[in-house]
């Protein structure tokens, strides 16, 4: 087994794996994001920030998340070190001039960069203030839950806040596309690496993967704006 895990197939597994887990929890943020739409004063975003901070399995998962991310990181890394070794100084087979190569497929480790840069700045800007240092903007606020007023973080007010500012929302737009590009080569990737792939198959988990990235992507990044254009003060 441990053979396996050290081979290019295995570490490519891990990799498929690690990034099925990570799009799974994607769209789990981003219906939490999605309630930043909602006219009502940050009271339902709250509601579900509060849930997200207080829930026992969402904190178990929180360091399963974060090791998911390391994982993926490394691997893609470690494959793309070897691939670049193993290549030397002869051009990549999906090179610019190949034909049928999609562009996500030959700027994987570039996108891949993109977002973790983005992941970066995210950390800073919210779990950070949420989870470690604090914030002046968190103090604490009342809303209805199940029809009982409870006290919770205003994550709402933080996270207005930082969408006010125009250079954050075009990063964060930016880094969405990035995003997007990148889960759609990744998604049925993922498939073809575990074996669920073949000529049929490949033609729909292009078209799912599609959907996918887009609805995360343009998601992320629509929400980030709207909160600019729509919800400031």
């Amino acid at each position: 087994m441990s053979n396996l895990f050290c081979s290019s197939v295995g570490k490519k597994l891990v990799m498929s794996i690690s990034g099925l887990f990570l799009i799974m929890f994607l769209f789990v943020h981003l219906l939490l994001n999605s309630f930043l739409l909602i006219p009502d004063g940050g009271e339902m975003y709250n509601a579900g920030a509060h849930f997200m901070a207080t829930n026992p399995m969402i904190k178990v998962m929180e360091p399963v998340l974060a090791i998911g991310f390391i994982v993926h990181i490394v691997y893609a890394l470690i494959l793309s070190h070897q691939n670049a070794k193993a290549r030397g100084n002869v051009a990549y087979a999906s090179g610019n001039k190949t034909q049928g190569v999609s562009w996500m497929s030959k700027n994987m480790l570039i996108l891949g960069v993109t977002v973790l840069a983005f992941l970066v700045l995210h950390i800073a800007h919210f779990w950070v203030k949420m989870k470690v240092t604090g914030h002046d903007l968190l103090a604490h606020t009342t809303i209805k839950v199940g029809g009982v007023e409870t006290e919770v973080e205003n994550a709402y007010a933080l996270v207005n806040y930082t969408f006010s500012q125009l250079w954050v929302v075009i990063v964060y737009a930016i880094a969405a596309i990035g995003l997007a590009y990148h889960l759609m080569h990744g998604f049925w990737s993922a498939f073809q690496t575990i074996g669920f792939s073949n000529n049929v198959w490949r033609v729909r988990l292009n078209i799912i993967g599609a959907i996918v990235a887009w609805v995360v992507g343009l998601g992320f990044a629509i929400i980030a704006v709207a909160q600019h254009l729509f919800f400031q003060a």
